[in-house]
């Protein structure tokens, strides 16, 4: 422990870079802890800092953190859709999900990107889980949700399935990506239960699990689905959600949301920098921040 705290410790001068995350709360967030490890193992000269930004303060915010010579932010809830207006340009991977959980500030111009679409892809392959030709079934047709999908059509899965309480919101959702790309369904229907009997890939896209609820679970028939579906949570806190736990009880294979959040962080890290992260170094931040955060 005490070796993960010092990695992180940063003397910050007048030539020290700034990055950092903004959202509103923020007292949660991690990155900190996983970027400055990854900061201080890179001997790069860099901080990141959590800022806790009002939804009424965010234009003022990125202004400011721009003209102080920020070199980028991460960006999370519930800024990913306000901030677009507020950028310069967007990468075509966050102009296609409409959400921005990173900038780069570069040249005068600020950038908007999305990391998560890289970022859920790099976490299946981390644990040997291949998307191509798999079917996936989502739970949950929120934001998180839409970068999944994306990642999902990007990495060649033969079809994908999205289930919602709300039966109509989850065929608005379908309908805003190419045309039968994409269901939407009730999930608690019979036509979602036969999606779930045929998924490879089951994903949890909602908050149901995450910290302080973590009594709660997405509603799901465990019988049927297959031996060989793969079930993924994309809540990190706590590292084994009651989904995550109950799968695994059953037999399946699962991967939690730390391989996202590691991921995605990574791909930010090297916007960047314009170096590649040592992950190794970012997953151990991590499981130190999730270690003590559960003792605390």
């Amino acid at each position: 422990m005490k070796n993960a705290r010092a990695q992180t410790t940063t003397i910050v001068t007048g030539k020290t870079k700034t990055v950092g995350v903004i959202g509103w709360p923020i007292g949660h967030t991690l990155s900190p802890r996983i970027h400055n490890a990854a900061f201080a193992a890179a001997g790069l000269d860099y901080i990141y800092l959590p800022l806790p930004v009002r939804p009424a303060d965010l234009a003022v915010a990125v202004a400011g953190l721009a003209a102080a010579g920020f070199v980028g932010l991460n960006v999370t809830v519930p800024h990913k859709i306000a901030i677009i207006p507020l950028l310069d340009r967007l990468d075509p991977g966050a102009e296609r999900v409409g959400a921005v959980n990173t900038v780069v500030f570069a040249g005068g111009r600020s950038t908007g990107y999305n990391t998560d679409l890289p970022g859920f892809v790099n976490s299946l392959a981390a644990e040997n889980v291949a998307i191509g030709g798999r079917r996936a079934v989502l739970l949950g047709a929120g934001g998180a949700a839409r970068a999944v999908v994306w990642a999902l059509l990007d990495a060649g899965a033969a079809a994908i399935a999205v289930g919602a309480r709300d039966g109509a919101k989850a065929a608005a959702f379908a309908a805003s990506f190419p045309a039968g790309a994409v269901i939407g369904l009730d999930w608690l229907s019979p036509a979602f239960a036969a999606a779930l009997a045929a998924g490879d890939l089951i994903i949890n896209c909602t908050p149901l699990g995450m910290v302080p609820r973590s009594g709660e679970t997405p509603p799901l028939d465990w019988t049927l689905l297959a031996p060989r579906a793969v079930i993924c949570d994309l809540i990190y806190a706590p590292p084994l959600t009651r989904f995550l736990a109950e799968a695994g009880r059953r037999g399946h294979k699962t991967v939690g949301g730390a391989g996202m959040l590691v991921e995605q962080g990574a791909e930010a890290f090297t916007l960047w920098t314009g170096r590649a992260a040592s992950r190794a170094v970012m997953y151990a931040a991590l499981a130190a921040a999730l270690k003590e955060a559960e003792q605390n």
